[in-house]
């Protein structure tokens, strides 16, 4: 199964990249590609990671990406696959009906069996939190169809808090790492933050993403409550009153948490439908935090729930050197240890 193809934002022109933010990671790269042969573990995700596509193409030998249905007026579209965000895109704006769902068991079953034939003898599958979706169910239920060995792990967040922690997974899996320290690479995902604000709150209502007392917060009172995932589960952070001051917020938070990290933050921007406001929201975290930012549609799947004109902002702070786990080029990585595919479903909040 290849990596998922997305689609150009519907609404207008994807903002222009800053191509820093992802050549920081090249030179661990380099070292990681030389040592491609010496480790054998593979890494599994969702769409719900929001990865760049062009970064999905260049690891496509150990990565799979599991597409994410999405139903739309009785119609289901692949993320990924079909140009769901178009569609998706005219259902919010007309007031169709769209619901999501959680990715066959097949489908990963078919993802883990391709890596299996492709020689890995490890796999780390990373998702999207339990508490917003199936996703880690279905994930577990494979796994135990398949003679390659598969750690499931639950993100608990999602966007690029999970994609970013997916694309750390990916280099320490090239860089030789030890099953054990790839899988804590990954459990990384619970401590980056992701925070977001949209213009209404209906659609998380109807999806059960957030509680009613929450939705009624932004409709009667007429603020715009700034949300985030904590715990796996969407909750209202903070109560502003309008979306420049929402704005603002966001690159508060963004530096307070630059200023606080020792070794400095990546940070990504989410948005659907509104590129011109993201490019806004951009440009003033890369003038507040001295960073280059990442700037990524959200996936259908999470837009679908967030509405159009949702705005994100993700926070992963990275590794100081001391708790860094990358190998110096000049050391043997160890060999991967044998990991059977793990996890009994545990009960989870509201799911797709």
């Amino acid at each position: 199964m290849a990596p998922a193809q997305r689609h150009e934002d519907p609404a207008g022109a994807r903002p222009e990249r800053h191509p820093g933010f992802l050549d920081r990671l090249l030179p661990r790269e380099r070292r990681a590609r030389e040592r491609l042969q010496r480790s054998r573990i593979a890494v599994v995700t969702d769409t719900a990671a929001a990865l760049p596509q062009a970064w999905a193409d260049a690891h496509a030998d150990r990565l799979r990406v599991v597409p994410m249905p999405v139903m739309i007026d009785g119609q289901i579209y692949t993320e990924g696959l079909d140009d769901v965000e178009t569609a998706l895109a005219l259902a919010l704006a007309t007031g169709g009906t769209v619901k999501t769902s959680r990715p066959a068991p097949g489908a990963f079953q078919r993802a883990y069996e391709s890596l299996e034939r492709a020689g890995y003898d490890q796999i780390v599958s990373l998702h999207l939190s339990k508490e917003l979706s199936g996703t880690v169910d279905a994930a577990r239920w494979a796994a135990e169809q398949v003679a390659v060995p598969v750690s499931v792990l639950d993100s608990r967040t999602v966007g690029l808090a999970q994609g970013l922690a997916v694309m750390d997974t990916v280099l320490a899996a090239e860089a030789g790492l030890p099953l054990a320290a790839v899988e804590a690479v990954a459990r990384q995902a619970e401590s980056y933050a992701i925070c977001f604000v949209v213009p209404s709150l209906e659609q998380l209502r109807k999806g059960g993403r957030i509680g009613t007392a929450a939705s009624m917060l932004g409709t009667l009172l007429a603020v715009k409550p700034l949300l985030a995932v904590q715990n796996g589960r969407v909750v209202v952070r903070e109560k502003v009153r309008t979306t420049p001051r929402a704005m603002a917020r966001l690159v508060e938070i963004s530096r307070e948490a630059a200023d606080a990290a020792p070794a400095g933050v990546r940070v990504a921007v989410h948005y659907f439908g509104n590129p011109d406001q993201a490019d806004e929201l951009r440009a003033e975290l890369e003038s507040s935090t001295g960073e280059d930012i990442l700037c990524e549609p959200l996936p259908s799947v999470l837009a679908a729930h967030a509405g159009a004109g949702v705005l994100a902002v993700v926070i992963a702070p990275l590794a100081t050197p001391e708790t860094a786990t990358t190998p110096s080029d000049d050391t043997e990585a160890p060999d991967a240890e044998t990991h059977p595919s793990t996890g009994t479903s545990a009960e989870a909040g509201t799911r797709e």
